[in-house]
């Protein structure tokens, strides 16, 4: 016994109102004429590639760290407007990037 099933025995006389199916838009990113800066640095001894100089919003930004992360399957995080993720990633996220319509500038090697 589901619980409309257990519903309709408590209450007989109700009569549940029509599902309502929200369509979801897809949330579309700024995209900046300004290059966005990809550069390679040494924290404590690790790889990090950092990602800077976006000029959308903040959580544009996270959405874009997020889906990052998501398709290199690695670590990393947003901190004071930029994108560290863990070990040197340049090229793919910049082949990321550029499919995605940003200019993308490497910098550090």
């Amino acid at each position: 016994m589901d619980l409309a099933d257990q519903l309709k025995n408590l209450f007989p006389d109700h009569e549940p109102l029509p599902e309502e199916k929200a369509e979801e838009v897809p949330h579309e990113l700024y995209v900046q004429k300004e290059p966005m800066i990809c550069k390679f640095e040494k924290r404590k001894g690790k790889a990090t590639t950092i990602i800077e100089g976006y000029e959308g919003s903040d959580e544009d930004f996270k959405i874009l760290a997020k889906e990052i992360k998501t398709k290199l399957s690695v670590g990393g995080t947003f901190k004071d407007d930029s994108i560290i993720i863990q070990g040197d990633y340049r090229d793919k996220i910049m082949e990321i990037l550029k499919l995605k319509g940003f200019k993308v500038k490497r910098v550090g090697g």
